[in-house]
Parts: C-alpha cells; structure tokens; sequence
C-alpha cells in the first residue's frame, strides 16, 4: 500500500505540471516544477538529457546545470533564480534547441522515423498494433521487438514493412531532397505541408509523382513555448538576501539574444532515388507559389543524388 501511494505521488509530480501551472490548493507547490516544469520548462529532465546526449554524440555544452542548482531557492512557493544568471539559463533552452536541430531532428534521423512509421503502418493490418494502444497489458509490449517481428516474418502480408525495414539497415533510406525555414511572417499561420502540395505543385509537363512517392517532415523547433519566451515565466531574485521575487523583461539584461523563439523546417524526401530532381523542382515552386520566393537556401544536394543513382543501379 506505501508503494502504491508513493507511486501515486510519483506520477502527480510528473503529470500535474504538463499544462501552463499547477491547479488547485496543493502544498509545497514548487515540488511540482522538479521533475516536469510545464509552467517555464527549467526541471531535471531537461538537466540530465541535455548533458547525456550532448556527451554522447561529441557535442560541446556550454549550459552549466550546477550553477543553476547552486542559485535556486524558493519564494512564495516558487522556485526562483538569481538575476546573476540568466544568461546561464537562457543557454539552458538554446542547448536543447540545438540538440533538436543537430541530433532529435536532424534529417537522417527524420527519414528513419518516416521509414519506421510507413513499415508500422503496412504491418498494421496483420499484426494489429494500433489495437494496442488502450490496452496497456498489451501496449507495453511495443518495444523494438516488433521490428525484429516483421523482419524475420515469412509472411508476404509483411513484404512491404520488412523491405523498408531491410532499407533501413543497409542506409538505404528515403532520400532527402531539400528543405527551408518558414519565414517568420508566416509561422503564425503555418500549416503543415502534405505530399499533396508538392505533387500539386510539379510541372503540368513533367507530371510524373504521385503522393505515395513522397514523405514530408514538419519540423518544429522552439525554446519550450512556442514563439514565447521561456524566460519571460521565470521569477528571479536580485541576491541572496533578498526575499522578493522579480521579473526580468527581454532586453534588460543582453541585446544579443533571439527576438523570435521558433523556427519551422520544412523537408522532403523522395522514396524513390530516380525522382530526386522531380521532387526538388516540385518543392521550389511550391515554395514560390507559396511565399513568392524561393526560400531554401542551398541546393539539392546532386553529388549525393548520383552516387545513390548509381547505387541503385
């Protein structure tokens, strides 16, 4: 029964500041912003991650989580930071918005998700894993084992899924054509580009792609709330004597610090090689027809393309 209410109490702590703060009259708030800080994002997950990934994939990390924990005390039931170290904070965010974009988002690692979800999604029928989800006897058992499952299936219901697995483990992933930032205009509207724009969108003359030919990853990327800044939901305190807690607004500490906190990346691939180039004219007048302009800033990559062409034949 003790184990039973601590486990309760685990999971309020991490569940209960998922919205913006924590309702209702609980005592000792503050222990609710530990371990998933839903109202301003500064918790212990985001300190143990960012140094492990960061480690791990020989990446530099400039965040220091040690000055954070050595500058923290709590006023009016709130955990607050000394003035002193914005900065250090504010690199906190930036770091995980760097690993996002360097390493969770980066386009290899996309195309691989896109891969995985397209083997899910055909085996599906067979080995009924959407089934799953509101069983949890049944859904924990989702683990890697289910691509080991359709890889060495004899069944040819799973030929598809275990084809792109089988891609999958020879490199031979869908292959990226290109990508562009959403300009910052635009990104309150934004809506999520589909295959169906990039077909829509090729020459009436060169009509040769159909939408099951094409993947597009939408990528968000912020520094934990959207086009806001994190920081801007922090209490501070002026020095270690002091018993108020302020606010800092932006620009009162550094000039040099983002004035938008989101970007969005759109990317497309083609899960054919031969259709590269057809893709990638397709995705620059979409992007014309679209924002007047052509928004990438690189070109496709044609080295790339030829040796995958080559590869394949």
């Amino acid at each position: 029964m003790i184990l039973f209410f601590f486990f309760l109490c685990c999971q309020e702590m991490i569940i209960a500041s998922e919205k913006d703060e924590v309702k209702g009259s609980k005592e000792k708030k503050f222990l609710y912003d530990i371990v998933a800080n839903g109202r301003n994002g500064i918790d212990v997950d985001k300190f143990d991650y960012i140094v492990r990934d960061s480690r791990a994939c020989g990446l530099g990390c400039n965040f220091e989580y040690q000055r954070v924990l050595e500058t923290m005390r709590v006023i009016d039931d709130e955990i607050c930071y000394r003035a002193k170290e914005y900065l250090t904070i504010h690199k906190l965010f930036a770091a995980r918005a760097d690993l996002h974009r360097t390493v969770y988002m980066h386009a290899k690692v996309k195309a691989v998700e896109l891969m995985l979800v397209d083997a899910m999604t055909k085996a599906n029928d067979v080995l009924q894993i959407s089934s799953y989800i509101n069983e949890p006897a049944q859904y924990w058992k989702l683990d890697d084992t289910i691509v080991k499952t359709i890889e060495t299936s004899t069944s040819q219901d799973l030929k598809e899924s275990r084809d792109l697995i089988l891609r999958i483990r020879r490199r031979d992933l869908y292959q990226y054509c290109n990508e562009y930032s959403v300009p910052k205009e635009n990104l309150e509207h934004f809506k999520s580009v589909t295959p169906q724009d990039i077909v829509c969108s090729q020459n009436s003359a060169d009509a040769t792609l159909n939408e099951e030919d094409i993947a597009v990853s939408n990528v968000r990327i912020d520094l934990t709330r959207g086009n806001n800044n994190p920081l801007n939901r922090i209490s501070f305190f002026e020095d270690y004597d002091s018993t108020r807690k302020i606010s800092i607004c932006d620009g009162a500490v550094s000039h040099l610090l983002p004035a938008s906190y989101e970007d969005m990346i759109v990317r497309v691939y083609t899960k054919k090689p031969d259709l590269v180039e057809a893709v990638s004219k397709a995705f620059e007048n979409f992007q014309v027809k679209t924002y007047g302009v052509k928004t990438q800033v690189h070109e496709t990559p044609t080295k790339t393309m030829k040796k995958r062409l080559r590869y394949h034949h």
